[in-house]
């Protein structure tokens, strides 16, 4: 599943991963490869990205790392995932 997450600043990642969790205003949800098409408004809270993945020097202080992949703390956003493409615009 291919992930690009966009802030007003710069793309903060573009890559494939293996999931991606989101905080939605409806509560948080996780993406796997092969999801239903989905649009959804997002919350305060953390982009949890999973896989085998790098990061830009320039970007990478805005990340956690965790044991099984990275966290990423957003304001608010927008979520769109069609045919295993990802897109969160994040504030």
């Amino acid at each position: 599943m291919y992930l690009e997450i966009v802030s007003p600043e710069a793309t903060l990642f573009s890559g494939e991963v293996e999931s991606v969790a989101v905080p939605g205003v409806n509560g948080e949800f996780q993406m796997l490869k092969d999801h239903a098409p989905i649009v959804s408004l997002l919350k305060e809270g953390q982009v949890k990205i999973v896989g085998n993945i790098s990061l830009d020097e320039e970007v990478e202080s805005k990340f956690t790392k965790s044991d099984n992949g990275f966290w990423l703390a957003i304001n608010s956003g927008t979520l769109e995932l069609k045919d295993n493409k990802v897109i969160v615009l994040a504030d």
